[in-house]
């Protein structure tokens, strides 16, 4: 069963169910895949709402990989998921949602708005499941380190001014 709050989602591909969870690295594999700078620049495009069938096929394909399964991007390629084409849309916007945060379980994904990385929210935004809506160690019942003392409690993303 997916754990929501880690970023899993469940999708039903070829009549079967996986988990899905973009990681890190399946984040780094993205940036790769799609000749991105860093993970800013990767969030605006998933935010552009402007994906090709070949950008949900890496998406998911990296999902699949970062959950534990051997799917190359070739075979999902090939797979089928309930209501077609719409079916993979589904699966991304959920996976996408759960990823970078902003859908409750059983939200509709359509209604799910990505960060705006126009916005330059904050790291520690993200960790506290403020603005960014992540999950960090607060909301997961561990503890942070407090501010460094002269900052105003948050560091920006890198590059960021």
């Amino acid at each position: 069963m997916p754990n929501i709050r880690r970023g899993e989602i469940e999708a039903v591909l070829d009549g079967s169910a996986f988990n899905l969870v973009l990681t890190l690295g399946a984040l780094a594999e993205l940036e790769h895949a799609f000749g991105d700078a860093d993970m800013l620049a990767l969030a605006e495009r998933f935010q552009s709402g402007r994906l090709t069938a070949r950008d949900a096929q890496r998406i998911i394909g990296a999902g699949l990989r970062a959950a534990g399964h051997d799917i190359p991007d070739t075979a999902v390629a090939r797979m089928r998921a309930d209501g077609g084409a719409a079916g993979f849309v589904d699966i991304v916007a959920r996976l996408l949602a759960a990823t970078f945060g902003g859908g409750a379980p059983g939200s509709d994904p359509a209604s799910v708005e990505l960060p705006s990385p126009s916005s330059r929210r904050h790291v520690s935004d993200m960790t506290r499941g403020g603005a960014g809506g992540g999950v960090g160690p607060a909301a997961r019942g561990g503890s942070e380190a407090a501010p460094a003392e002269g900052r105003a409690g948050s560091t920006p993303f890198p590059g960021t001014p």
